[in-house]
């Protein structure tokens, strides 16, 4: 499992052999099951995570108990509760595994460490940083302005698996509509 993040590493910046070394010596091999979780609501989020394989989606649940998913992460990206994790407070989200999922842990400090001692890490991990605010902003610019049919058509355009490998109702909740409005819309898109 550790092989397909050094991999990713190689792909996205250059390690010296101590460094990539180093790195690994640092890593938490993390496995979960479909359904089981990564984060619970009200616990304190202490890690950065990668995910090596599955699909974990991250949700808050309402008064009501209705959820509220947040984003989906798949093999290659990055998951956890940032606000938690940098302030030190319960998180208001949950992260569950939607399929057996294997993961990639370090403890924020020494993710800390890692990127003070190596400085291509922590160019690489800014980028990262950079590129999930930009998504963050295009999320919401499209939840403000694009119709339940836009968002949908956005959503399998942009992740053209996760609609194979995510439940139709979680898919419906990140696009904030129910579930039979997602579904007329599928059978109005795929007629055209």
């Amino acid at each position: 499992m550790y092989e397909i993040f050094q991999k990713y590493l190689d792909e996205k910046t250059i390690l010296t052999k101590a460094e990539s070394e180093l790195i690994q010596s640092f890593a938490i091999i993390k496995k979960l099951r479909k359904r089981q979780y990564l984060l619970q609501e009200g616990d304190i989020w202490k890690y950065d995570a990668f995910i090596t394989s599955g699909c974990l989606r991250t949700y808050s649940v309402d008064e009501k108990g209705s959820e509220h998913v947040n984003s989906f992460s798949i093999e290659k990206w990055w998951t956890g509760d940032r606000e938690s994790l940098m302030f030190q407070q319960p998180s208001r989200f949950n992260i569950d595994a939607i399929e057996d999922s294997e993961l990639i842990l370090f403890t924020h400090d020494n993710f800390e460490f890692l990127c003070r001692e190596i400085p291509a890490f922590n160019n690489m991990v800014n980028t990262i940083l950079q590129k999930s605010f930009i998504a963050a902003q295009n999320r919401i610019q499209a939840s403000l302005s694009l119709t339940a049919e836009e968002k949908y058509l956005n959503f399998i355009t942009k992740y053209p698996g996760f609609a194979s490998r995510i439940p139709q109702t979680m898919i419906a909740s990140y696009l904030g509509m129910t579930p039979e409005t997602l579904s007329r819309i599928r059978k109005q898109t795929a007629k055209k």
